[in-house]
């Protein structure tokens, strides 16, 4: 009789704890059935822990601050788990080229069986936990992205994802730290996101390269992703060198490229000359180029125009005298 009164008074207690932790998952002032609003808060507010690559305080945390398993089927669950992208940036992945990642430096990825015209996420539930959504409150264009390439979705469970190139966007939670890229090729239908929105691994990369920038158009990048510039004190022929000294602090000349590993420029554009202190320099057009140290990521032309002496290289070797 004993037994089954402390059986009746377990069964009760695993009920109540059952109720209250269904109520502690849902907004005291909403009715059932109205679909709970968009609460975003950007990365590092609220009481989540958007880990970033810990692997959590709790049993069952799955790095990002969210219950690996947990229930997802609610509207506005998935926004609530995960943190806004803030302002995005380009890293320069050696294998992929500029791939887009969050301000924490977090790869961002898109994924096959999604559309991008008209925009649809096709990723939900289970894949959802993996790959989570980028919410799309907070996120930001980088000098390098368009910003009329980032947009939003609505999802099935009335959240709004952010898109790039029309193409929803994600995370993936086995990506440890900044610049990890564990998510390329999973399935087959993962790819780290490119700046328009193309998969990462689609672009080309070489020693020299082509990027598409939304406000100089195609200008030259080193193998790092970095714009190339050419100096007007330079000249072309006769050979000489307008930046020396105290210059090259700021100005770092280009490091010459192998003619077998360029990337959407003519070879013919490309050779190798000689400074006066003895070291080879990257030429392109037969002028000396170089990258600027104000430049911080894949994208930026904070060189551009620079005392009215510094500009983009085009795509054909000619310096791009617009200014942003």
């Amino acid at each position: 009789m004993t037994t089954t009164r402390r059986r009746a008074g377990l069964a009760a207690t695993a009920l109540a704890t059952l109720a209250l932790t269904a109520a502690c998952g849902s907004s005291g002032n909403q009715s059932a059935g109205t679909p709970t609003t968009d609460t975003v808060q950007p990365a590092g507010q609220g009481t989540s822990n958007y880990g970033y690559g810990s692997s959590g305080s709790g049993q069952g945390d799955d790095g990002y601050g969210g219950q690996a398993g947990g229930d997802d089927s609610g509207a506005g669950k998935e926004a609530k788990k995960w943190p806004s992208a803030g302002k995005l940036a380009l890293w320069a992945s050696p294998e992929l080229g500029p791939v887009v990642t969050d301000s924490k430096g977090m790869t961002l990825y898109r994924f096959d069986k999604d559309t991008a015209e008209p925009p649809k996420s096709n990723c939900s539930g289970s894949c959802a936990t993996t790959w989570p959504p980028v919410p799309a409150d907070g996120a930001e264009a980088p000098s390098g992205i368009d910003k009329s390439a980032l947009g939003s979705v609505l999802r099935a469970d009335g959240t709004k994802q952010l898109t790039i190139g029309g193409w929803p966007a994600y995370r993936y939670i086995k990506d440890k730290k900044p610049g990890d890229t564990t998510g390329q090729g999973v399935g087959g239908t993962w790819n780290a996101l490119a700046a328009d929105g193309k998969k990462a691994a689609a672009q080309q990369t070489g020693d020299v390269a082509v990027f598409n920038h939304p406000e100089l158009g195609k200008i030259l990048v080193n193998g790092k992703g970095m714009t190339l510039y050419r100096f007007n004190k330079d000249s072309a022929w006769p050979m000489k060198f307008g930046c020396n000294d105290a210059c090259l602090d700021t100005w770092k000349p280009a490091k010459p490229a192998d003619r077998s590993k360029l990337a959407g420029i003519a070879p013919k554009l490309i050779s190798t000359v000689t400074r006066p202190d003895g070291t080879r320099q990257l030429a392109v057009d037969c002028w000396p180029v170089y990258w600027f140290k104000g430049d911080k990521q894949p994208g930026d032309i904070n060189g551009q125009g620079k005392m009215g002496l510094w500009f983009a290289v085009s795509q054909d070797g000619k310096k791009i005298t617009t200014t942003p």
